[in-house]
């Protein structure tokens, strides 16, 4: 993925009630006039798309992003007050609406054209056709850590230069000084010479009425007052007192609760339902089966539970009855298998002759790795609020892509997208989960069978086993080494080729490397899951190499960095983790260090985790993290994010197995798929390096390197390599 900076036409538009706001424009004349009613309240005006300025000049930033707990509404609104010169204790932040005109599409524009400048007199258009596509693709995603990167450097960083730039002028046309002269400070500005100070809010009106810079003018890093600090998060408060709404608190008069039961075997459909039991419940108000999934709507969701557990529900066969774990991984080892006999690999990378140098080489090394499927278990379950009456759609949703939702309801059951309303609330936690559309399509389908609003909320068995899962994959690698113990070959195979792209090649200067993979069916249905493919490929790759790194008889930490000979920011980061957990240093016995490496999102996160291994399971006793993200914009929450992310794949590391038997998920609950809880999380240390790079992504990177560095440090424990996870499962220790 790429990024693009520093560049973006920028409007301004109409003024009224003495207050100013300023967005990204596109050529599509003044859109202000016809959105202004979305998010202007009194004593405010929309002039452009992300940022009001009030009467009492307060600073709003429109964030066309959701808040699932990593902090975005704070880093949006702290890389738009940087450029605004804006006094932070009075900006504050409001969730784009569901809608068209809120399509992000500086994301879309940044992830599609990275760096590449464009003239400042084909700016406004190439906005207009970047909102049209972002537009047609409902594009208000929150995930592949890209707000930073992308809506953040080309949305809300331009957005407030060019609001500041329009402030200077009016002053300056008011005062009658050269806007060289005026300075601007905490949302205010000042004329030195003469004395005179004002508040922003004093110029909305003569700012709004000029025509906007093309191109603004954006702060070097050494000119950072804001961006670089750990300002408070603006989400906080109302979490602590309680006032913030997640979907599942909202209460509406006369609400009813559904609860659901979808298929034990996915693409089933019901071909026998009893419901007498069910019905003659105390509370239960009716059973609604769809085909696909039965739904019991009650007067309580305890009461609609209930009811769901007494439903005695017969479902069509689909085939696939009798598949089981097993069989999964033996046709991913067939077709795999296949491809390279058949000379059908689909060549990923290849450079050199991997195969020839091998078969040349001193040492040939080779191993196979697998991982299982993943659910995402969020703290919050899937749930939403949904009202329909009169052919209009109101819905309380946490969704990763609110705008995404909307138009996936209209299309899905034919409603006019301007007809659903998405009232976006805070996520309890999304993982990618939350990004898609199957459950709020499924509220609307309960609730447009009744004239009051009902509250569906899926059990946490149903979250588990109806779940988009992380899919199982398996790595086959080859590699030689030569007689000075350099590796002159890779060969790396496996199944599934998804996303990103680059989740599957190597930082490592190997010169002969061949890349290719073998698709094969997927059994049960996948979705994005915390840095989708990094995940897998993080494990395989950086435990392959640490196997490498013994075979030639290494230190591990060395071994890459011989390897990353022509990547300083790679070897800055593993320098800076070997330091902080002083690498080399006696260990006890069943004590072991390991070390894991990997770029993703634009962002390269090494780690060393400390284990003790003297039990069954291990434990992981201490982590340290160095992260080079080009630069970080709020340290605190970005450590939080490194923090989140290292729990997140420990967890999925030492427990996390969902597995098939009969067609159909086993796991149900935390009792059989666990989490890492808090009496054997590990202690944390995250450095952060700001670099010159462009920068890169927060809630991603950190889980990759966490899995393989856990298992490297086992066979530093114990001589014992891991290639199969979970350790509670396939990688037990002997």
């Amino acid at each position: 993925m790429g990024k693009w900076t520093r560049r973006g036409l920028i409007a301004a538009g109409v003024l009224t009630g003495g207050a100013f706001a300023v967005g990204v424009g596109i050529r599509e004349g003044h859109r202000a006039p016809r959105l202004a009613g979305m998010v202007a309240g009194e004593g405010e005006t929309l002039v452009n798309v992300w940022v009001k300025l009030a009467q009492d000049n307060t600073i709003t930033a429109i964030v066309p992003h959701s808040e699932m707990g990593q902090g975005v509404f704070t880093a949006m609104a702290q890389m738009l007050a940087e450029e605004m010169d804006a006094d932070w204790e009075h900006v504050t932040f409001e969730q784009a609406p569901a809608h068209e005109a809120y399509a992000n599409y500086p994301l879309g524009k940044g992830y599609l054209l990275g760096d590449i400048r464009v003239p400042g007199l084909v700016a406004d258009s190439l906005n207009g056709g970047m909102l049209r596509v972002a537009q047609n693709m409902s594009l208000q995603i929150t995930g592949g850590s890209t707000a930073v990167r992308f809506t953040g450097q080309t949305g809300m960083r331009v957005a407030g230069a060019a609001a500041r730039e329009m402030l200077v002028r009016a002053a300056a046309r008011e005062w009658g000084a050269p806007a060289a002269e005026i300075r601007t400070e905490k949302s205010h500005l000042f004329h030195d010479a003469s004395g005179r100070t004002a508040p922003y809010a004093t110029f909305a009106a003569a700012a709004g009425a000029m025509s906007p810079p093309v191109q603004p003018r954006l702060k070097s890093r050494e000119q950072y007052a804001l961006m670089g600090q750990s300002a408070k998060r603006l989400d906080i408060p109302a979490k602590v007192d309680g006032s913030a709404v997640f979907a599942i608190d909202v209460d509406l008069p006369d609400m009813a609760y559904a609860a659901v039961a979808g298929p034990p075997v996915f693409g089933a459909r019901v071909t026998r339902l009893d419901d007498a039991a069910a019905k003659a419940m105390p509370g239960v108000r009716e059973v609604i089966n769809e085909g696909d999934f039965v739904a019991v709507v009650a007067d309580g969701y305890w009461r609609a539970e209930q009811a769901i557990a007494a439903l005695d529900i017969a479902w069509t066969q689909t085939g696939r009855e009798t598949l089981g774990q097993d069989a999964i991984y033996a046709q991913f080892r067939t077709d795999m298998a296949r491809a390279v006999e058949t000379g059908q690999e689909q060549r990923d990378v290849r450079s050199g002759d991997a195969r020839g140098a091998a078969a040349a080489a001193s040492q040939r090394v080779e191993a196979e790795y697998s991982v299982p499927y993943l659910a995402h278990a969020a703290m919050e379950p899937i749930n939403a609020v949904a009202h329909v009456k009169d052919g209009k759609v109101d819905l309380w949703i946490g969704h990763q892509n609110p705008l995404g939702a909307r138009d996936a309801i209209a299309k899905a059951l034919g409603y006019d997208r301007h007809a659903i309303t998405v009232h976006t609330c805070f996520l309890g936690g999304g993982f990618g989960r939350k990004s898609e559309a199957d459950y709020p399509i499924m509220a609307v389908r309960i609730a447009q069978r009744f004239n009051h609003p009902v509250k569906m909320i899926w059990s946490r068995e149903q979250d588990i086993r109806q779940d988009f899962y992380r899919p199982a994959t398996t790595a086959r690698v080859i590699a030689g080494l030569s007689e000075d113990n350099m590796p002159v070959s890779w060969d790396y195979q496996f199944v599934h080729k998804n996303d990103p792209v680059e989740a599957t090649h190597i930082p490592y200067a190997i010169e002969n490397q061949f890349i290719h993979f073998a698709e094969t069916e997927n059994p049960i249905r996948f979705g994005p899951w915390r840095s989708v493919d990094h995940t897998q490929h993080g494990f395989f790759i950086e435990s392959f190499i640490d196997e490498l790194a013994h075979a030639a008889q290494q230190d591990p930490v060395a071994f890459r960095r011989t390897l990353l000979v022509d990547k300083p920011r790679h070897i800055a980061v593993l320098d800076a983790v070997a330091e902080m957990s002083g690498w080399g240093r006696p260990m006890p016995d069943q004590r072991g260090l390991g070390v894991a490496l990997v770029e993703s999102f634009g962002t390269i996160v090494a780690e060393i985790v400390e284990v003790d291994a003297s039990g069954a399971v291990p434990r992981v006793v201490n982590v340290w993290a160095a992260a080079d993200a080009g630069f970080v914009v709020n340290p605190d929450g970005f450590t939080a994010q490194i923090e989140s992310a290292v729990i997140y794949g420990l967890t999925a590391a030492l427990y996390g197995n969902i597995s098939v038997e009969n067609g159909a998920v086993v796991q149900s609950n935390f009792h059989d798929y666990p989490m890492l809880r808090m009496d054997d999380a590990p202690a944390i240390a995250v450095r952060i390096i700001n670099s010159d790079a462009n920068f890169g992504g927060g809630g991603e990177p950190g889980t990759p390197p966490a899995a393989p560095a856990l298992a490297n440090a086992i066979f530093a424990a114990k001589g014992q390599r891991i290639r199969a996870l979970p350790l509670a499962g396939g990688g037990r220790l002997a």
